[in-house]
């Protein structure tokens, strides 16, 4: 039977909503919808492009708490209000999975803020070579 493991970022959403950062299950890695938010300082930058490099930061956290790198993405969803700004963002997704080149979607939606540009969700898999 595979291990369950919950991840915390140590937002006080996780408890209020009812979610984890991320879920470990066996060698599958689950990380929740990330925004641009960086969680040290308490900031959100204006720009997606700035907002898009901070998420894949958080990403990155989540994966390494959930033993996990970007390397082991298998699929990812990209969600933005505005279609327009995709494109913009492609120079930092090339930069984190230009190699990695998991399964991708790109949906349009609102998200839970206003000054929110983009969200990225991520499911990977733990490699065995490390």
């Amino acid at each position: 039977m595979a291990s369950r493991k919950l991840i915390s970022s140590g937002s006080p959403f996780e408890s209020q909503i009812g979610y984890s950062r991320a879920v470990v299950d066996g060698d599958w890695v689950f990380v929740s919808g990330c925004t641009g938010y960086n969680y040290s300082t308490g900031t959100l930058s204006h720009d997606v492009v700035e907002q898009a490099e901070q998420t894949m930061q958080n990403i990155k956290e989540a994966l390494l708490t959930a033993g996990a790198e970007v390397k082991d993405i298998v699929r990812v969803r990209y969600i933005l209000p505005n279609r327009q700004d995709f494109p913009k963002i492609w120079p930092v997704l090339q930069k984190w999975l230009g190699d990695v080149r998991p399964a991708a979607t790109m949906i349009q939606a609102g998200l839970m803020e206003e000054a929110m540009k983009i969200e990225i969700e991520v499911t990977a898999r733990k490699s065995s070579t490390g």
